[in-house]
């Protein structure tokens, strides 16, 4: 549970600058998935497939989970969803209770560590809906352990989460679109702490660390899931011109 408190403050400042993850849906949007036509995202840009979600959502209790932002949470309560937005950061939670507010929506918000779900009890939700945020914390395993936990037999997780390939780079380089391929997966930022270009862009993205796939795909399967659905997308980098580097599993826990 490494830098947790860090990476809230960093994405406090990341909200108040409206990060791509912390711009909130606007009226229009809400208004349109009110009539039923709506999407979310678990990765940078392609939507959910529309069959990964139940048929009906009216009434089923999600877990928005590390989602804060005003994004996912917003559209789902619309529907008629019972939505609890969990985050590690204060200011994403307060983006889902702007938009609660000003279009009369239901969302319960709650700040922790994704890590640690014990605020809630078990089998207590039909779907997680989990976008790309599980690189800000030291061990993924314990995530796969709490979600399944709390959902109910034949619940679904929906989880975006990123290709490892991305951290054998120097990541400073690699945002100048130079590949130098220099570090070990797992990764993670703490371990490069003496070089001062990466500790600057970690001052204003967080500190992350690359999970193997194993950790990220195996562990969902070890905590109990079945995985019935995958895609990739893009990740942001220079990378994004030879390969995808995010992805997305739809599971059943069963």
């Amino acid at each position: 549970m490494e830098y947790v408190k860090e990476n809230s403050q960093i994405w406090d400042q990341r909200s108040e600058n409206n990060d791509i993850w912390s711009v909130p849906v606007t009226r229009d949007m809400v208004k349109e998935a009110r009539e039923g036509n709506w999407q979310i995202v678990l990765t940078p840009t392609k939507p959910v497939p529309a069959n990964w979600f139940p048929d009906d959502l009216c009434s089923k209790k999600i877990l928005c989970l590390a989602s804060g932002g005003g994004q996912q949470g917003p559209i789902l309560a619309a529907l008629g969803a019972d939505v609890t937005v969990f985050d590690n950061s204060r200011k994403q939670l307060e983006k889902d209770e702007f938009v609660a507010a000003r279009d009369n929506l239901t969302i319960k918000t709650v700040q922790g560590n994704m890590q640690d779900l014990s605020a809630f009890e078990d089998e207590s939700f039909d779907l997680i809906v989990h976008p790309w945020s599980n690189g800000y914390i030291d061990n993924v395993r314990p995530v796969w352990m709490e979600c399944s936990r709390i959902l109910k037999k034949n619940g679904i997780l929906l989880a975006g989460f990123g290709n490892p390939i991305e951290y054998i780079f120097n990541y400073g380089k690699l945002e100048k679109g130079e590949f130098v391929v220099e570090n070990k997966i797992p990764y993670a930022d703490i371990e490069h702490r003496d070089d001062p270009e990466l500790m600057a862009i970690v001052e204003e993205d967080g500190y992350i660390w690359g999970h193997t796939l194993e950790d990220q795909i195996q562990g969902q399967t070890d905590a109990g899931f079945a995985i019935v659905g995958f895609y990739e997308d893009i990740g942001g980098t220079a990378l994004d011109q030879y390969i995808n580097t995010s992805m997305a599993t739809k599971a059943v826990k069963l």
